[in-house]
């Protein structure tokens, strides 16, 4: 038990403090660099920091989940998702980089935030613990669109990154669903979109 909570708390400190490491290549690493304005850097570089806080929150709930749960095989699809979501972080962090922008400096208070809410979704149950899994994945998505929308369609590294992780995302919500997720009920659903708009205002700005 001891060694697990080690293990856990390894996890989290890795995720806020280290740099993340992916297994894929990053999209968009063959494309040229764009001309972008400072305006269109600054900008492009709070979307990614607002993206790359939305994947601290991911490993989080993944892991809070993972602890909760009981069932082997979404035990094993959870740690798969957080693999990918470990790369959505690596590009996220480089991009930022690139851009001339910086991490947000709140990430152990969101780390710590979704992990005790993913802790609490897990206790409700697999079922309802795949249903957040699942309403997670589809607003992550609903969010990444608003993302392609907004940033230069000059910065086609940023749109690339964006893009993969949005393919990412929407596998995952599948893999939820077919693994037996719950619809989650309307309210709760407000009420997560609600937390959402709050993390991706703050996270822009700090």
């Amino acid at each position: 038990m001891i060694d697990s909570l080690i293990a856990e708390f390894d996890k989290g400190l890795r995720t806020v403090f280290a740099p993340a490491v992916s297994l894929r290549p990053m999209p968009g690493r063959d494309l040229p660099d764009a001309e972008l304005s400072e305006d269109e850097k600054h900008d492009a570089a709070a979307l990614m920091r607002v993206n790359h806080v939305g994947e601290v929150c991911a490993q989080a709930l993944y892991q809070g989940q993972s602890i909760a749960s009981r069932q082997p095989a979404i035990k094993a699809a959870l740690a798969e998702a957080a693999r990918e979501e470990t790369e959505h972080l690596a590009w996220t962090e480089k991009r930022i980089a690139e851009l001339g922008g910086r991490k947000s400096l709140l990430n152990p208070l969101w780390f710590g935030g979704a992990l005790a809410i993913g802790i609490v979704a897990g206790r409700f149950g697999d079922a309802w613990n795949l249903g957040f899994l699942a309403e997670t994945e589809r607003q992550v998505e609903a969010h990444l669109d608003g993302h392609l929308a907004r940033v230069s369609e000059k910065d086609v590294k940023s749109l690339a990154i964006i893009e993969q992780m949005k393919t990412d995302e929407i596998r995952h919500a599948h893999t939820a669903l077919d693994l037996g997720a719950r619809e989650l009920p309307v309210p709760l659903k407000a009420a997560m979109k609600l937390a959402a708009r709050v993390m991706t205002a703050l996270a822009y700005r700090f």
